[in-house]
């Protein structure tokens, strides 16, 4: 009984567990080391403008965009809990309103969804590029 004991203070489990390599990364060492970029000078790129300009641009799109659903969510849930009438009416056969909003939540996700990806493509993306080349980041 001693030996176990003795034995399994001298090893512990992460001991005994071979190493992993990190996701999506190869088992195999790159042919290149990785080099950081330390350089870079990160509050002078925030106190640009084409920074302020990207930051605009994006709450521009993702603070009206979020205001907006939240208050068709609210409206949903209010209505479901004091519109009993309204959202029980039946539109096609056992199928009711409450039903039909609660499905156009999703659907009003995915849109949403979409609108930002191209969006983003077009008015994020491209100026993020510029940020990029102009802090001589990738």
């Amino acid at each position: 009984m001693q030996n176990v004991a003795q034995g399994s203070a001298a090893r512990t489990p992460a001991q005994d567990t071979p190493e992993m390599p990190a996701l999506f990364e190869s088992a195999e060492e790159p042919a290149e080391p990785r080099q950081r970029r330390v350089d870079v000078d990160y509050v002078a790129i925030q106190r640009s403008p084409e920074f302020g300009a990207l930051r605009s641009r994006f709450r521009g799109f993702a603070f009206p965009m979020t205001c907006a659903f939240i208050a068709w969510y609210l409206v949903y849930v209010v209505l479901a809990a004091y519109a009993h009438d309204f959202m029980s009416h039946k539109l096609i056969g056992e199928v009711n309103v409450a039903i039909v909003m609660g499905v156009l939540q999703f659907v009003s996700t995915a849109v949403i969804t979409i609108a930002y990806l191209r969006f983003a493509k077009r008015r994020i993306d491209p100026q993020v590029e510029k940020v990029r080349q102009q802090a001589g980041v990738r």
